[in-house]
């Protein structure tokens, strides 16, 4: 079992409008999950909920803007920022105020893991599918690494 997991470097996603570098993959945790997010000034995710799970964001570097509910109401976030959205819960977030943002997301599910979502490569078939994109389009590459190990894009 393991205990420890490292930030960087790891396994990058690529999506169209932001990046992923997964920390600890559902499949390796009972009830969690850790990645963390990039997106670069004024990208952001699509607007999106987690009925199975709670987020916890921690604001690693830049700022940006939450968006919660269906009227996106918006609240800044900035470095240092922890950030708990509840189980389905409209949310997004987008880069705003800085060239970019980056944060820790610790998703904690209720209950079991969706069957059809035991793992991260799992989890991403059904994301794509939900937003038009295409899973061949999304990159899965080894995270670079920087000065002091961190995964930047």
């Amino acid at each position: 079992m393991k205990y420890v997991f490292k930030t960087g470097p790891g396994i990058r996603y690529r999506f169209p409008n932001h990046i992923i570098d997964l920390v600890v993959d559902r499949s390796d945790a009972r009830c969690s999950e850790v990645f963390v997010t990039i997106m670069q000034q004024e990208a952001g995710n699509p607007l999106h909920r987690h009925p199975e799970a709670e987020q916890i964001f921690y604001v690693i570097e830049g700022a940006g803007m939450l968006a919660i509910g269906l009227e996106r109401k918006e609240y800044p976030i900035v470095q240092g920022d922890v950030v708990r959205v509840p189980p389905d819960t409209w949310h997004s977030v987008r880069a705003h105020g800085s060239p970019l943002i980056k944060y820790l997301c610790v998703d904690c599910f209720l209950g079991e893991i969706p069957a059809n979502e035991l793992t991260w490569d799992d989890h991403i078939k059904v994301v794509c599918a939900r937003e038009g994109w295409d899973i061949n389009a999304v990159r899965k590459e080894p995270a670079k690494s920087v000065e002091g190990g961190n995964a930047l894009c």
